[in-house]
């Protein structure tokens, strides 16, 4: 397999007439869209040292754009389409147009650059913050946050940085300007008897596996809905995370993470891999979470953003971000005597020092404990409330003990995905219908037959571990070509709709 290119070194292919031609993006035009070159050699050694040429001539081009009367709009507008637009993903730049094109052009963009001062910089600040809001002002307010205020900040302090660098201006007039206070967002953390309601429903509802996961190994939400089953080895229980999902222009993009640290393998606790690994039996799709309505496809993170909070009404628990399940598993790592540089390693942050930085209340508290076990073993002071015995020692303490929670899940009307339906004929007569997609792309249903609902719903769940088994072998049948065999399985006469789909396998 090739390797990729990095971002900004350019494209290098092979034509059709055998000559190899290299591409690269050399700058924008007024709309925004991109302008490249390229250039064509031989060989792909020859075409790769003439594009790397390419890039250090127009890099060392004066342009033309950049003249000493530009605006601060326009300044803008070349720093974001050409020094940072092109390192952005889609997500990060629908932001930075957002604080660009909205809010700062139009306040500021009209001042010569090279008169933009402090004083102006701050009024726009303080405008923004009290009427700076272009939507929703009636559920809101006129004002927008704290947040907002520093993300134009770091865009206005960063552009003018390059100004600076290019000789466009002397001094950067906004890096003495006053902020407000950077307000972290409070982390909402689950009870222990809320975490166990929570995962009951999640069971009844169809998540317990996914939820489970991110409780038990604190990944982003991108993270746990972009795995495969390829990612994890059963046998030692190390999970791969190498690839991140998230949603660009209205449409799932699969890429790997932002950072090396990103990238990283840990090792998951033996009763979690055999959960797994009972769940993994009977699916046919390569990834861990698949879409109910798009079985190639994984889960959609709106969707999970949204089911998570039915889940969470369902069983009676605060409201909480899927980040805040993240949160609770630092938490709860760090209480239970996890070092900071293992947990950094394991919940992918670039080091440790970002950990501790997120998480200052909860190391302030385990400082605070060391402190005392120090004080009763240096000082010789006994803990308030307690006795030494006769030999000096600290009496024993009980472990504390948390029973189960005696929660019965919401039942909707609604069955669970994947566990088929159930019909009364009459007052005698029980159906259930299992009707999954099978390798040749169409639907094909079987059905069971009771006297009683509780009867019904046995046979019909021996039937759905019996045709989950009956589809994965199809995929295997159809993959080597077997047609008919496969076919068979279906209960159809003819592998012509298996053969046409086998690409997809």
């Amino acid at each position: 397999m090739a390797k990729r290119r990095k971002r900004g070194e350019g494209s290098v292919h092979l034509r059709k007439d055998g000559r190899w031609e290299g591409r690269v993006v050399v700058g924008y035009d007024d709309k925004g869209l991109p302008i490249t070159k390229n250039v064509l050699a031989k060989t792909k050694s020859e075409c790769t040292a003439k594009l790397k040429k390419l890039q250090e001539t127009c890099a060392k081009k004066p342009n033309e754009r950049l003249q000493p009367d530009m605006t601060f709009g326009q300044w803008m507008d070349f720093w974001y389409q050409n020094y940072s637009k092109p390192k952005l993903r889609p997500t990060t730049q629908e932001g930075y147009e957002n604080a660009i094109y909205k809010h700062i052009i139009p306040a500021l963009g009209k001042i010569p650059l090279s008169e933009l001062n402090t004083n102006e910089i701050q009024q726009f600040y303080a405008k923004l913050k009290k009427e700076g809001r272009l939507i929703r002002t009636a559920l809101y307010g006129e004002g927008v946050s704290d947040r907002t205020v520093w993300s134009c900040h770091t865009r206005i302090r960063t552009a003018l940085d390059r100004a600076v660098q290019d000789g466009l201006i002397r001094t950067n007039p906004a890096a003495d300007c006053k902020l407000p206070p950077q307000n972290t967002k409070e982390m909402k953390i689950l009870s222990r008897e809320e975490m166990q309601r929570f995962l009951i429903q999640a069971k009844e509802e169809g998540y317990f596996e996914l939820f489970l996961l991110e409780l038990a190994t604190g990944l982003r939400r991108g993270e746990v809905l972009a795995l495969q089953w390829g990612d994890l080895d059963f046998n030692t229980g190390a999970l791969h995370i190498q690839r991140q999902i998230y949603r660009a222009n209205g449409k799932l993009v699969v890429s790997e993470p932002k950072t090396k640290a990103a990238l990283r393998s840990i090792v998951l606790p033996p009763s979690l891999v055999e959960v797994l690994k009972e769940y993994q039996q009977g699916m046919t799709s390569h990834w861990m979470f698949p879409s109910p309505a798009k079985e190639d496809s994984p889960l959609d993170p709106a969707t999970v953003r949204k089911r998570l909070q039915t889940i969470l009404n369902h069983a009676g628990c605060k409201q909480v971000r899927f980040h805040d399940l993240r949160h609770l598993f630092v938490t709860t790592s760090l209480e239970s005597g996890m070092d900071v540089k293992t947990l950094s390693t394991i919940i992918g942050h670039v080091s440790a020092k970002t950990t501790l930085n997120i998480y200052t209340h909860v190391t302030d508290a385990m400082r605070q404990t060391a402190a005392a076990k120090i004080d009763r073993s240096i000082g010789k002071r006994e803990p308030q409330g307690k006795t030494c015995s006769d030999d000096g020692e600290l009496p024993t303490q009980t472990p504390k003990t948390y029973p189960e929670a005696a929660f019965e899940p919401y039942k909707g009307k609604n069955r669970k995905r994947g566990t088929g339906c159930l019909t009364q004929i009459n007052d005698h007569l029980w159906e259930g219908r299992y009707s999954p997609r099978w390798p040749d792309g169409k639907i094909h249903s079987r059905n069971v037959y009771a006297t009683t609902s509780e009867e019904c719903e046995v046979k019909l769940t021996e039937l759905i571990q019996q045709m989950k088994l009956e589809i994965a072998e199809a995929k295997h049948l159809a993959a080597e070509g077997k047609w008919e065999e496969a076919m068979a399985l279906a209960g159809q006469k003819k592998a012509r709709g298996i053969r046409d789909n086998a690409s997809n396998v």
